[in-house]
């Protein structure tokens, strides 16, 4: 989202305003429309700065009526807005800066809670790619199959199981044989591109 930050590691003791890109690059689409990239077209030359941060791809904006020379109390996204779209700003709300600490105890802390929201979630994944497809996918993608034909099932097949162990279907083997040779995590990539075919 969107908003004002302070955050030492990346911007130093700078106010940045960090965009979001698929916000503000719709909102130039949408109110400018001239087909160049927003921030190279529009906001560099209106004098702001572009801060990477760190090596993430995100980034955050200072520039004069955006962070420099505002009252921190009453900060808005209208300069930035102007320079964009060519349009004055007109938010009415101001925004509070998000602040993000940095001491040794907050990122101990922040990993714990990292591990503890996402922990769970890439254990299962670990585990999807080793364990056997599961009955019911085997079900679904016999179902699959049949409407996709050979042809669009190896080809499927072949994505699904680049990088694994998973050899291609051979040119005797039955489609539901094949698939008994997947993962949980093949079978999962298999039957979201079969499903996606047959829906288009």
């Amino acid at each position: 989202m969107s908003g004002f930050a302070r955050d030492p590691k990346y911007y130093g003791d700078r106010l940045v305003y960090e965009p979001l890109e698929s916000k503000w690059s719709r909102y130039h689409a949408t109110h400018c429309g001239c087909g160049q990239d927003w921030l190279t077209a529009h906001v560099i030359p209106a004098g702001f700065t572009v801060i990477p941060r760190g090596k993430s791809g995100y980034y955050g904006l200072v520039g004069p009526g955006l962070t420099e020379g505002v009252d921190e109390q009453a900060l808005t996204a209208n300069a930035l807005w102007e320079a964009v779209t060519g349009k004055p700003g007109t938010q009415p709300w101001h925004e509070t800066v998000h602040v993000t600490c940095r001491s040794p105890e907050a990122e101990a802390a922040r990993k714990a809670e990292n591990e503890r929201v996402y922990g769970p979630r890439r254990e299962r994944a670990a585990k999807a790619k080793t364990e056997p497809a599961t009955d019911k996918q085997l079900a679904y993608l016999a179902k699959l199959a049949e409407t996709a034909g050979k042809e669009r099932f190896d080809a499927e097949f072949f994505k699904a199981t680049k990088g694994t162990d998973i050899k291609p279907r051979a040119p005797r083997e039955r489609m539901t044989t094949a698939s008994k040779r997947l993962t949980k995590a093949a079978a999962r990539k298999l039957i979201g591109a079969l499903a996606a075919l047959e829906a288009s």
